[in-house]
């Protein structure tokens, strides 16, 4: 099998998911992350969020990359009723997140910048989640023993809450968890 990049690869993200899924294409790579403020045009929605923050977050490597060496920078946001829902800023944050989202369907869109010296390729990815409802005590029980504060949308689709309210999905699953493996795979065979 053809290896999908000769390049050096560098996951630029902190994210424990997107480093299982990366690895889990057998893809070589050291994790290389700068921190960066998330912050975005206020009139871009959906995806054009998402490409915005990786772009952004790719755009820290400038200068810092060799000949033969790229990054993988990402986004993922949760789009429900026309607004972003990013990752809660604290218990109350999650709970209405969770609240507004249950027996409703909501989108979640990731984006992937693949930044080397010289080139840089944007790819996003959208799922449609279909949410069951419920109930306030199961809201609470998920963020006291699963604390989502790191993840948009304030759920994992692989945690308890996924497991038990997504009634099914309409894309990626992987995408949902933070990277469209299938995309960037291909993505990074065009590199």
């Amino acid at each position: 099998m053809k290896k999908p990049t000769t390049y050096k690869v560098f996951l630029g993200s902190k994210s424990p998911r997107r480093k299982e899924l990366l690895a889990g294409l057998d893809i070589a790579f050291e994790i290389f992350t700068i921190d960066t403020q998330e912050h975005y045009p206020l009139d871009l929605a959906k995806q054009e969020v998402t490409d915005f923050l990786a772009q952004l977050k790719a755009k820290a490597y400038e200068g810092k990359l060799n000949d033969n060496e790229l990054v993988i920078t990402a986004d993922t946001i949760v789009w429900h009723n026309g607004k972003v829902l990013g990752k809660p800023k604290n218990y109350n944050d999650a709970f209405e997140m969770l609240k507004a989202m249950a027996d409703d369907t909501h989108y979640v869109y990731t984006s992937v910048c693949i930044k080397s010296k010289d080139k840089e390729v944007v790819i996003n990815d959208s799922t449609k989640v279909y949410f069951n409802a419920l109930t306030d005590k199961e809201i609470e029980y998920y963020i006291t023993n699963y604390k989502p504060f790191d993840k948009a949308g304030a759920y994992g689709i692989q945690d308890w809450i996924g497991i038990r309210a997504i009634n099914k999905i309409e894309g990626s699953y992987y995408n949902v968890m933070g990277l469209p493996t299938t995309k960037l795979y291909d993505a990074l065979l065009q590199f």
